[in-house]
């Protein structure tokens, strides 16, 4: 009985492997070939400052990325209950605390004003991950496998409609992203350039110097709350009176926020992390004065630096809390990083150049059906002669009749 249990088993699994193999060959034969042109800098003579209107009074801290147990436990994250992330967080006092489970939306605090429908998208070994906030249902398209760039820009795509916001999650995890993708991606609107595993600025400046209007996200993406060093590590700082979910994300998709990577003692306990997030220096304001950038902060910074296309140091000034610098007109973006003497570094959004309406949207690539249809005749052909192979030597077995053996018993 157990043996013949055991076989049924796996022959169940045997015609489940089959399963998948076909799902997916099926979706990596029907994936869209794009045409991509080639995207210039931000133009115009004028300046858009994110912060325009920021009040300093009303910054909020948050974190967008954090797993729970899901899934039964298979995932990364199986220690975490929602109220663990919740206290631990609070503790830590961020206002804007919210759960980002594997391919499944988490319902907790779900009726809340400032609850925000989020997941992880992508389930693919290269860690081809997207974070949707404002999330209405999982999309469960992925290229698990493989992705080349039109595979990315169709995942991108499929996300754009069910999302309020897409944000591209640590693109330089496993190479997930690479530096050439960045030039040519559209369709999403953050870049989860920090966090505790990855920080990929040169993925964001690419972006940018390729005329992509995208803003920072930085988040913990931490999988053990109960680890003082996984969490409270880089948080996004948002602009915003209200903690309503549209008003949060609305902050965050004009750019409203900065990045903090906080400066930490070597074992710090969550007391003491505490106490350091707590004691943390603040944004005072960032303005544009005809052609010039003034930023100031709370305190006397070590250093602050003035970066601009390709991620090209600009300008640095040393120990003060307010610089200044004058935009030349080569600089098509400057985007600021401030350095203080405990190591907490802030990382601002860009200030670009627009024609004084609003910066357009680089073209979506377009949808080259010559080659998608190509490529997909190619695949039939060679399903087809797969399939072929496959029933020519099942007939052949069926075939091959059994010898039979006689003996002389004499």
């Amino acid at each position: 009985m157990l043996i013949k249990l055991i076989k049924f088993l796996l022959k169940l699994f045997y015609w489940a492997l089959i399963l998948l193999i076909v799902i997916f060959f099926i979706i990596y034969a029907l994936a869209p070939i794009y045409t991509f042109p080639e995207y210039g800098p931000f133009t115009g003579d004028k300046f858009l400052n994110p912060y325009k209107q920021a009040d300093s009074s009303e910054w909020k801290k948050g974190n967008f990325q954090v797993q729970s147990r899901a899934w039964m436990g298979i995932t990364n994250g199986r220690l975490n209950t929602n109220e663990a992330i919740e206290t631990i967080y609070k503790q830590l006092g961020y206002d804007i605390i919210v759960t980002s489970d594997y391919m499944r939306i988490n319902k907790f605090g779900e009726g809340q004003p400032n609850y925000i429908p989020t997941y992880e998208h992508g389930y693919g070994w290269r860690k081809n991950h997207q974070v949707c906030l404002g999330a209405e249902k999982v999309c469960w398209l992925d290229y698990p496998f493989y992705q080349n760039l039109s595979h990315k820009q169709h995942v991108l795509n499929s996300l754009r409609d069910e999302n309020q916001i897409v944000a591209i999650a640590h693109p330089d995890l496993r190479g997930g992203y690479t530096l050439e993708d960045m030039k040519y991606l559209t369709n999403y609107d953050l870049v989860e350039a920090f966090n505790k595993v990855r920080f990929s600025v040169r993925h964001w400046d690419v972006a940018l110097s390729s005329g992509h209007l995208v803003y920072l996200l930085a988040n913990d993406d931490a999988h053990n709350v109960f680890n003082p060093k996984e969490v409270g590590r880089v948080f996004t700082m948002i602009n915003t009176q209200s903690l309503d979910k549209d008003e949060v994300l609305g902050a965050l998709k004009k750019g409203k926020s900065y990045a903090v990577k906080i400066g930490m003692r070597d074992g710090a306990d969550f007391v003491e992390k505490a106490d350091d997030h707590e004691k943390a220096p603040a944004l005072k304001s960032v303005e544009v004065i005809n052609d010039t950038l003034y930023v100031e902060v709370s305190e006397k910074a070590s250093e602050i630096k003035f970066i601009g296309q390709n991620g090209v140091l600009r300008k640095m000034v040393s120990d003060t809390n307010r610089a200044e610098f004058w935009i030349m007109p080569i600089e098509t973006y400057i985007r600021v990083e401030i350095v203080f003497p405990n190591s907490t570094v802030f990382y601002l959004n860009p200030v670009v150049r627009y024609d004084g309406t609003q910066v357009a949207r680089q073209p979506s690539p377009q949808l080259n059906k010559a080659k998608t249809w190509i490529q997909r005749g190619i695949i039939f052909v060679i399903a087809l002669i797969v399939i072929m192979i496959v029933f020519k030597a099942k007939g052949r077995r069926k075939k091959r009749k059994p010898q039979r053996y006689y003996f002389n018993n004499r």
